[in-house]
């Protein structure tokens, strides 16, 4: 398995075991704890978390509201510009936690970066 890979799915697992017992900004803590010990290059420090997020997070927003016919995500939807689409609102919702996810990614790296060059 490449470093991509791996960093996807570490990043999935520890943002699933972190969101257990921590807030939403539990994302950025896996992401910023891959990025520093499985290092990646260039672009993938932040695409790799970001999809890995977005994934996560729209499996996760599709699971919980398919589980009341998506009533909630109706009405919060209703209050953005998305004409009441709850699965819509899911890719929002997945789009801006990878968004999170993705500059902590390359935080981590560069924090890897400044600590090695010392």
């Amino acid at each position: 398995m490449t470093k991509n890979s791996i960093n996807f799915i570490a990043t999935i697992l520890i943002a699933f075991l972190l969101s257990q017992i921590m807030p939403w900004w539990s994302i950025m803590v896996a992401a910023f704890a891959t990025s520093i010990f499985i290092s990646l290059k260039r672009a993938s420090v932040f695409v790799v978390p970001f999809l890995a997020i977005t994934l996560f997070w729209i499996a996760y927003a599709f699971w919980l509201s398919n589980t009341n016919d998506f009533i909630l995500a109706k009405k919060i939807a209703v209050l953005l510009p998305l004409n009441g689409n709850g699965y819509l609102l899911t890719l929002v919702t997945g789009i801006i936690g990878g968004i999170a996810a993705g500059i902590s990614g390359i935080f981590g790296k560069q924090c890897v970066t400044l600590l090695a060059k010392r």
